[in-house]
């Protein structure tokens, strides 16, 4: 490893420090154009950080929404080149009043760095940055080329992305993609993710008389659209967890039991004490990790009909709506999965109603790498570098959609070194990032790039 690299990192923890904490002041929301000049500061701050950590070029692509910004530095003849991907954006701070700290003011406390952005994602891009400072003001160089994307709009959906690395294609391509927007089952526990899930989603509602009826003079004529929805909501999955829908599980990719044994070894939350289940229920046959982590799902999102206020109203409601959302695994087709889903709950629906189905237009494939890949043992072999402990290998039961677009553009393996916690707190109130993953991380990043150099793709 890079003993001049660590050395510097090491010397200048507080600079560096001090520098994220600047990055983390920027009111960087997405979300909200009220902060569009925070927005091209943030984008700024990145262009800055790289023209001075001395990338050979660095450019900002406008987009019609927020920019990117793109940064290489291709001096290592013959060496593999990386593409890092990260996003500047952060979400909003609501609820303020539940922030122990000012969410844009950060403050280091427990061993922690509290701030909106601070795990997600600007705390993990930095450290990238700072490794490669490191780099830089120590030995000249970068030991692999190296070219940079953060955006602006991770947050809320990357909506411009895909069009922007499809025109180019040829400037943002290269051998492999490192992203570290993810993170570890448990804090010191190095994590290598080597597999997400697809998702694709879709709304039905059920409409039967022209009105809410009254219930005493028309139950029996009318049919209720609640109950209709239920009925047909119901048939959509067994008490086995398993779904019902002819044709779901076609294709879909069969576990293998070398990964069944790599889940179950993993560290894992104890389900009935961390969100206060009775038991975990997983489908029939598989353990509640499997399915997490690796098996389709099918969830109703939310079921609304009807009066909800106090106490009771005697209707029969007019119309039924649920939202339904489905995570893939790979070989599932996000839009025939809809296709199937659709046809079958309009088979299923009783006479007396009329059913309509909406298919969400955001939808993504599952993606997945060989656990055995040489990527990921350099990654596991890193890991235990920073971290003096052995990495388990997981897969996601979430979906990360910048993975399965860089996957469908490129065709390149995408690897996902993340150094997040679950304390972290994504998205919500009391965002934070340990200080312990924020100095191991760059040790492993530091071993990461020294040893992927040596790497012959």
């Amino acid at each position: 490893m890079s003993e001049e690299v660590l050395k510097y990192l090491k010397e200048n923890q507080d600079n560096l420090l001090e520098k994220l904490s600047q990055f983390l002041t920027i009111r960087s929301i997405s979300t909200d154009s009220v902060h569009i000049e925070d927005i091209a500061q943030a984008a700024n701050f990145v262009v800055d950080y790289l023209k001075d950590i001395g990338f050979q070029s660095v450019q900002l692509h406008e987009t019609t929404g927020h920019p990117i910004v793109y940064g290489e530095w291709l001096g290592a003849e013959n060496g593999p080149t990386v593409l890092l991907y990260g996003h500047y954006d952060v979400q909003p701070a609501d609820p303020i009043e539940l922030w122990d700290s000012e969410p844009f003011t950060p403050e280091i406390r427990n061993e922690r760095i509290y701030a909106r952005g601070s795990s997600d994602d600007k705390g993990q891009v930095f450290m990238h940055l700072a490794v490669f400072e490191a780099y830089m003001k120590t030995i000249k160089e970068l030991p692999i080329n190296v070219k940079i994307c953060v955006e602006g709009e991770e947050e809320i959906g990357s909506s411009n992305l895909y069009e922007v690395l499809k025109e180019k294609k040829e400037l943002y391509n290269a051998d492999f993609v490192v992203i570290s927007d993810s993170g570890m089952v448990e804090s010191g526990q190095p994590t290598i993710l080597y597999g997400l899930k697809g998702f694709t989603g879709l709304e039905v509602s059920v409409t039967g008389p022209n009105r809410d009826l009254h219930s005493g003079l028309y139950g029996g004529a009318a049919k209720n659209p609640a109950m209709a929805l239920s009925h047909m909501i119901a048939s959509l999955k067994n008490n086995d967890e398993v779904v019902t829908v002819p044709g779901f599980y076609d294709n879909a990719e069969e576990l293998s039991a070398e990964e069944r044994q790599l889940m179950n070894e993993s560290p894992g939350e104890d389900y009935t004490k961390t969100i206060g289940i009775i038991e975990e229920t997983p489908e029939k046959g598989f353990t509640a990790k499997e399915h997490t982590m690796a098996r389709p799902t099918l969830e109703i999102n939310g079921f609304y009909s009807g009066y909800s206020g106090e106490g009771i109203k005697t209707i029969i409601p007019s119309t039924a709506t649920a939202k339904i959302s489905c995570r893939l695994v790979p070989g599932q087709d996000p839009d025939r999965v809809q296709k199937l889903i659709a046809t079958h709950l309009e088979k299923v629906a009783p006479v007396g109603v009329n059913v309509k189905v909406n298919r969400f237009p955001l939808s993504g494939k599952a993606y997945k790498m060989d656990p055995n890949h040489p990527l990921l043992k350099i990654a596991a072999k890193s890991l235990y570098n920073g971290f003096g402990k052995e990495a388990v290998f997981v897969r996601l039961g979430g979906s990360i959609p910048v993975v399965e677009m860089i996957d469908r553009i490129f065709k390149i393996p995408v690897i996902l070194l993340g150094f997040g916690t679950p304390e972290d707190n994504l998205h919500s109130p009391n965002e934070s990032f340990p200080l312990e993953s924020f100095y191991k991380g760059m040790k492993v990043l530091v071993s990461y790039w020294d040893e992927v150099a040596k790497y012959n793709s």
